[in-house]
C-alpha cells in the first residue's frame, strides 16, 4: 500500500447533509407536535399526533412515487405498537421503556461483538463507505472498529441508564425533550472520538485521512470530485 494513498471518509458537511432531513423528520417535528398537543389537549393526542406524524411521511413518500425505507416502516409498526399499549393502559412509563430496553441491548450487542472478535461497527461502515480488502485489513483500522464499536456500547447503555432515570423522576415534557438530544449527542460522543484517534494512528503509520464532501454506499459508483478508494 502506497504511503501517499489517502484514506477517504466522509467529512462533517456530508454527514450533517445526510443527517439533517432525518433529524428534521424524524426527531424535530415529532417532538414539537407531542409537546404541543400534550401542553394544548392531552396526553392521547400527543401520542396520535407523533403516530400520524410517521404514517403521513410514509403516506407523502408514496404519493410522490419515493422509495420508502424500510427504517421507516419498522419504525412506523414500532411507534404503532407503543401507542396501541400506552392508550390502552395510559401508562407513559411502557411507552418510553420500550426503546430504552433496545438502546440498551444494542449497547450489549456492540460490547458482545468486540468479544467475539467481530466488531459490529466494521459492518455498518461498510454499508455506508465500503472498503477495500487492504484497508479492512489493516491494523489501525481494525483496532478503530474494535474501538468504536466499545464506546458505542458504553455510550449506549449509558444513554439507557439515564433515559431510565429521565422517565423515572422527571416530568414527561422534561423527559422528551432532554431525549430527543440524548440520543445524538451519545452518537457523536462515540463517533467523534474514535475518527480523531483515527486520523492520528494513520498519520503514524505514514496515511493521510481526507474527508470526503458526500457518502458512498455499497450500490453507489463513488464521487469523481474527492479522492476516492479503489472499490469505492
Amino acid at each position: 500500500m502506497s504511503v501517499s494513498e489517502p484514506f477517504v471518509i466522509p467529512g462533517p458537511r456530508a454527514v450533517a447533509r445526510r443527517a439533517l432531513p432525518n433529524v428534521i423528520e424524524g426527531k424535530l417535528v415529532p417532538l414539537v407536535l407531542f409537546v404541543g398537543c400534550f401542553r394544548v389537549f392531552n396526553t392521547a393526542a400527543a401520542l396520535v399526533a407523533a403516530l400520524a406524524w410517521s404514517g403521513g411521511a410514509i403516506l407523502y413518500r408514496r404519493a410522490r412515487g419515493q422509495r420508502v425505507p424500510g427504517l421507516l416502516v419498522l419504525s412506523l409498526a414500532g411507534l404503532a405498537g407503543k401507542t396501541v399499549v400506552a392508550l390502552a393502559t395510559g401508562s407513559m412509563i411502557l411507552y418510553f421503556l420500550q426503546p430504552t430496553a433496545t438502546t440498551a441491548i444494542v449497547g450489549l450487542t456492540f460490547l458482545g461483538s468486540t468479544l467475539a472478535r467481530r466488531p459490529l461497527a466494521e459492518r455498518l461502515v461498510h454499508d455506508l463507505w465500503p472498503l477495500e480488502a487492504r484497508w479492512s485489513t489493516h491494523v489501525v483500522l481494525r483496532r478503530f472498529f474494535t474501538c468504536l464499536s466499545v464506546l458505542w456500547a458504553i455510550t449506549s447503555l449509558a444513554n439507557a441508564g439515564i433515559t431510565l432515570w429521565l422517565l423515572l423522576t422527571q416530568p414527561l415534557t422534561t423527559f422528551v425533550m432532554v431525549k430527543s438530544i440524548l440520543g445524538p449527542l451519545s452518537a457523536a460522543g462515540a463517533v467523534v472520538p474514535a475518527v480523531m484517534w483515527l486520523r492520528v494512528a494513520l498519520a503514524r503509520h505514514g496515511v493521510q485521512v481526507v474527508f470526503a464532501s458526500r457518502f458512498v454506499t455499497a450500490d453507489q459508483p463513488a464521487p469523481g470530485d474527492v479522492p476516492v478508494l479503489a472499490a469505492a
